[in-house]
């Protein structure tokens, strides 16, 4: 389930017409790969992730229905040490709840300049675990 928008806290605490800008999104699906760790140029390190989840039955046309897409494989990152460490002890197959918001980031990779639009998870846990291999 992909959830973009306002929580019930925070429709009750912003004002219909407000400016106040919203960049809240909570992902629940299964965990597509081994979670990785990356060292960057700056020493920071974080921990990137997938979590695949399913589009719901379409109801009329919806981006990738031509293409017969059903799944969205969405790439988050855990920056925090506290939710590097839990992110790291996932399996693939887990299913997972994450809770985050949508960045674009910006890097240097052979000489040129890339973009990346993830989520930066503020917190997640398992719901589910995945069978042992």
């Amino acid at each position: 389930m992909v959830s973009t928008g306002q929580t019930k806290a925070a429709a009750r605490s912003t004002p219909a017409g407000s400016d106040e800008a919203i960049n809240e999104v909570r992902l629940t699906g299964r965990l597509s790969s081994v979670p990785m760790t990356v060292e960057l140029p700056s020493g920071d390190s974080l921990v990137t992730f997938r979590v695949s989840v399913e589009r719901p039955p379409a109801t009329g046309r919806v981006s990738g229905s031509a293409s017969g897409q059903r799944v969205d494989s969405i790439p988050c990152t855990a920056w925090t040490a506290v939710l590097r460490r839990r992110v790291v002890g996932w399996r693939p197959g887990d299913v997972v709840e994450v809770v985050g918001a949508v960045r674009c980031r910006f890097y240097q990779a052979g000489g040129a300049t890339r973009s990346r639009v993830e989520v930066e998870a503020s917190s997640g846990r398992i719901i589910r675990r995945a069978p042992a291999a």
